[in-house]
């Protein structure tokens, strides 16, 4: 399942991003990319979430770090090129942007939680959670596209604060 909705966004990213216009979002995507790698090396051994291959493809997808490196190089750039690509003028329809994409993001995670099984949430996350999160995370890219060092900034507090409230052991670094 999890290469069908790679797929689903790799061909939005197709339809509707703006590839002609790469060069402009290339640093906002690597910063989302790796923003998220970092997570996952810091939450390596102690996860808030982790994905799973529950359909099909069982024994190509089988832990969440290869799922996970396929939503990076596929998800986030296709994102990117659509969200940035397409960010509107005027506050109202800025935050409605930003509002559609969590929206998303937040409803397919409540999809693949609930039904299909392919995330599990551990250690005290839920989708309360994820909802602040990709607020966060989508406002965040915003930033980094207008002002790198304040998004920079804002990810390394928004990490800490991570950090403290789930009491993620820095000595469970692989």
């Amino acid at each position: 399942m999890h290469f069908i909705y790679n797929l689903l966004f790799l061909i939005a990213g197709w339809k509707w991003g703006k590839w002609r216009e790469w060069r402009k979002y290339y640093s906002t995507i690597l910063f989302f990319i790796l923003c998220d790698f970092f997570a996952n090396i810091l939450t390596y051994n102690y996860p808030l979430w982790r994905y799973q291959e529950s359909i099909f493809a069982t024994n190509i997808l089988t832990n969440h770090s290869y799922i996970s490196i396929m939503i990076m190089f596929i998800v986030y750039p296709a994102t990117t090129l659509i969200y940035l690509g397409h960010f509107p003028k005027g506050t109202g329809k800025k935050v409605l942007w930003v509002l559609f994409w969590v929206a998303l993001y937040w409803g397919v995670e409540f999809v693949n939680l609930h039904y299909f099984k392919l995330i599990r949430h551990e250690n005290g996350w839920s989708m309360g959670w994820s909802l602040a999160f990709n607020i966060v995370m989508f406002s965040t890219v915003w930033a980094h596209y207008r002002k790198p060092i304040l998004a920079w900034s804002f990810a390394i507090i928004w990490s800490f604060i991570l950090i403290m409230y789930f009491n993620i052991p820095l000595n469970a670094l692989p």
